[in-house]
This record gives C-alpha cells, structure tokens and sequence, in this order.
C-alpha cells in the first residue's frame, strides 16, 4: 500500500547484508545516516517527502540490522560507496537525490564524484569533520580513542557521551525530549560496528581539502547546509562552497550538528526547495562572474564581459 514502509535488505560484493527500508513513491530519495544514527534517524524527513517521493534509507554495515563484519578491512569510505550503490542496485534506481548527514553526507559526496550518474542531486548536511588540514592529526587521534573507548566499555555509555558532544547540546537544550530519544536509540547499536566504523571509514578517510580539484569539476546540483555552531566544519564548507560550481550553502542559525532532528521543519523546507527546484531543471551553475577575488575585480570583470559584447553601460554598484 502506497505510504506503508516496506523493510528489505540488500547484500553487497562481499557478503554483507544491509537493512533497508522503503516508503513512497516517484523520484527517489536515499537517506544516508550520520554515525550517531541509523535508518530511523531521518524519519521527519521520510514522513513529510514519503508523501510525494520514493524515500529509502539503511543501516550502514556495522549498524544493526545490518551485519555487523568483524573484519577492520571490511569498513572504509570506498566501501561505504559501494554499500550505497548496493542499495541503488537492489532496488532498481538509476539515479536518485541523495540526501546524507555528517559521515552519510561524505558518502554522498564521493558518489557524486565517482558516479555522477547516480545521483540527480546532493544535500549534503554536516559535512567535513576531520577534513580541516590543521587539524587532521589531532581528528586521527579522536577517532583511535573513541574506537579504543567503544571497545573497552561497551556500546551504550560511550554513546550517551557522545550524543551530548559540543556540536550535539543545541539538540538537547531546544529539544529535550527528541534529543533523549535518538540518544537512546543510538544506544542499541554495536561497540564492534561502531569502533570499526570510526577506525575504517572515519580516520582514514581522505581530507575533503585534498580533493578540492576534483570538487571544482563537480556538476551534480548540490546544497551544503550546517549549523552555525557546528565549529568543526564550517570553514570546510565554505571551501565546499567555493569549490563545486553547483552548489549553494545554507547555515542553520543557533543549531549545532544534527541539523534535520535539531530543526527538522526547516531542513524540510530547505530540502523540498532544494529537490523541487532540481526536479524541475531550474538549479544552474555559480555565475561565472561571481567567483572574483574582490569587488574591484568584478566590476573589472563584467566591464570586460559587457564592452566585449558591445554595451557601454557600467554595472550597478553599492559604493
């Protein structure tokens, strides 16, 4: 029936079964989770575009249901591409917006760059931890000692401590109890997944600085949203920004880093817009006058473009 969610799974190359679940309709969206979170996580979004939409969302490995591999070898930013992908091909898409929070949203991204011909868009929310090069060294250190905290003292205590990180406070002082409830459905989850998680996809994956050549040849639309005190990614989105010619960033005021539960009625909006405007072939490249080092460049610039074209009328300026 169409509006019920249907739970499926999808098994990868090699051998890992995902859990999956379907709700909807028409255009596809695939909801890739933050590692705080799960299929469940997005459920604001999927009740509000599961109306007009083809919603999927799934577990990543190392998250149950999904299995869970013991191997470290198993767990990476490439094979989270191919999970993804997995997913897509189970279910017989083509093509679908793809729609990622925090580590989902680094998922999302490297699909875009690899197999743009997966994705009709991104809306990529919280991305960029770890990617600051002043700060790699000390994110791989993090990363280790929240694996070596997860496999000394168990799943749930390390993620209580988790959910009420800097960037995570915001959720739990405007929104206490939809705070306590994601924390504790993050408290189910497993300390060998999420340790493994941490070590194999989170450390090692590359800086998104490093790959800032390959972000200006980006064409796939694309929307960058963050909380403006999620202070650890906001200078790596500018740069994300100023990089991809599609894509345009939008800060959520007073939020921190869960930015669809935190204020998910404006991540809505910001997301209907956003797929609508896709949808209905209107989202264009940055200007190419706009990308200028300074003001006086671009007035430069544009007297440039206009006497090149035969006008003698000079662009309106604000002093």
């Amino acid at each position: 029936m169409r509006g019920e969610t249907q739970a499926l799974s999808a098994v990868t190359d090699d051998g890992v079964t995902i859990h999956v679940e379907e709700t909807g309709e028409g255009i596809p969206i695939v909801f890739l989770h933050e590692f705080s979170g799960d299929a469940g996580s997005w459920e604001p979004q999927v009740r509000s575009l599961g109306r007009r939409y083809r919603c999927v969302a799934f577990n990543a490995r190392g998250y149950p249901p999904s299995d869970v591999p013991d191997d470290p070898g198993a767990y990476s930013q490439q094979r989270a591409v191919a999970d993804a992908l997995a997913v897509l091909d189970r279910l017989e898409i083509g093509r679908a917006h793809l729609v990622g929070s925090s580590m989902g949203a680094f998922s999302a991204l490297h699909i875009g760059l690899q197999h743009p011909d997966r994705a009709r868009s991104l809306f990529l929310s919280g991305c960029g931890y770890g990617s600051a090069p002043e700060g790699r060294d000390a994110f791989r250190r993090d990363c280790e000692a929240i694996a070596a905290s997860f496999e000394a003292e168990g799943f749930a205590p390390v993620a209580q401590r988790y959910a009420a990180g800097p960037a995570r406070v915001q959720y739990r002082s405007k929104d206490p109890r939809g705070w306590a409830e994601a924390a504790e459905r993050l408290s189910t989850g497993s300390a060998t997944g999420a340790a493994l998680t941490v070590l194999g996809v989170q450390r090692e994956r590359p800086s998104l600085h490093e790959l800032e050549d390959e972000l200006r040849e980006l064409e796939v639309p694309t929307m960058i949203v963050a909380g403006d005190e999620d202070d650890g990614l906001l200078e790596t989105n500018l740069m994300l920004k100023r990089a991809i010619p599609t894509a345009a960033l939008i800060l959520f005021p007073r939020t921190g880093h869960v930015c669809n539960l935190e204020e998910p009625e404006l991540f809505n909006r910001t997301l209907a817009d956003f797929l609508a405007a896709v949808d209905a072939g209107s989202w264009s490249r940055r200007d190419p006058l706009s990308p200028v080092a300074s003001r006086a460049g671009a007035y430069a610039t544009a007297l440039s473009a206009m006497a090149g074209a035969g006008e003698d009328t000079a662009p309106d300026g604000d002093g």
